[in-house]
């Protein structure tokens, strides 16, 4: 949901307190942008405590860097809507250190949000792709200068041989409800020797569909792992949904169907060209 010009005109102020768990106002504001501004505060788990020693919205975690993440992106996710949730900051990297991401990889975060892997992959000397599907968040990555290179297209939609090579790392945070599309098509950019690691819907773990099944047996076969991560990971971001960590690591002559795999493929025919 997008923050109102006047709110975040507010948040951006240099005078505005965003520490710990609060955000405090500490200085007169007009009635109207304070209704719109705690409405947006409320929405995003906050509680107004008027007590003298406090005086400021009180969230239930950790505030200060879900809020830069969601300034960044000028939009912030609502208890009352699902879709775009941030990646905390622990999940962050214990994402990066899974993959073992070091200085010089190529790196895939094919849907990159606000940043939150991107910055921390950059940080570690991976040169980063980033695909957003939003616009808007396509234009922050682009500023956020973390990227080599940002694509603002569906992921789904892309095809891995339009990459020359594949990808060293594919480390993602997808949308939960294609999640598991998400990352098939991620293995689809990787190397033979590369890793992916998502995180993904804990319900991947015990679906009994048949495409659910038959990830959790290749998961298995080439010696991954799908480990549940702990209930409140993604408090921070204002939901309480479950979820898992998947780490798929490929080697050469493994049944992945990875870049590589792919351009192994004899080509087909085009027999309709001119």
């Amino acid at each position: 949901m997008r923050f109102p010009d006047s709110v975040l005109a507010v948040l951006t102020d240099p005078r505005t307190e965003i520490r710990g768990d609060l955000v405090r106002i500490p200085f007169e504001i007009d009635r109207p942008v304070y209704e719109r501004l705690n409405v947006v505060l409320k929405e995003m788990g906050g509680r107004w405590d008027g007590r003298n020693a406090v005086r400021a919205h009180v969230f239930p975690y950790r505030i200060e860097g879900h809020m830069r993440q969601c300034i960044a992106a000028g939009e912030y996710p609502s208890r009352y809507e699902t879709g775009w949730f941030p990646t905390p900051h622990d999940l962050v990297m214990q994402v990066c250190d899974a993959a073992g991401i070091y200085a010089g990889m190529t790196v895939l975060e094919p849907s990159a949000g606000a940043g939150a892997l991107t910055q921390e992959i950059a940080r570690r000397g991976g040169v980063v792709d980033a695909v957003e599907v939003d616009e808007r968040r396509a234009d922050v990555l682009r500023e956020q200068g973390d990227c080599r290179r940002v694509y603002a297209t569906d992921f789904l939609a892309t095809d891995p041989m339009e990459y020359e090579e594949g990808f060293d790392r594919i480390v993602m945070n997808p949308p939960f409800k294609t999640g598991l599309d998400h990352i098939l098509h991620g293995i689809s950019h990787m190397k033979d020797d590369g890793i992916l690691v998502a995180i993904m819907s804990d319900g991947l773990r015990w679906w009994g569909d048949r495409a659910s099944t038959e990830f959790r047996n290749m998961v298995e076969e080439v010696g991954g792992e799908i480990e549940p991560l702990p209930e409140d990971s993604f408090a921070v971001s204002g939901t309480s949904v479950r979820t898992c960590l998947v780490y798929v690591p490929g080697y050469a002559g493994g049944p992945l169907r990875t870049h590589d795999w792919h351009r192994r493929q004899p080509r087909q025919l085009d027999l309709f060209a001119a």
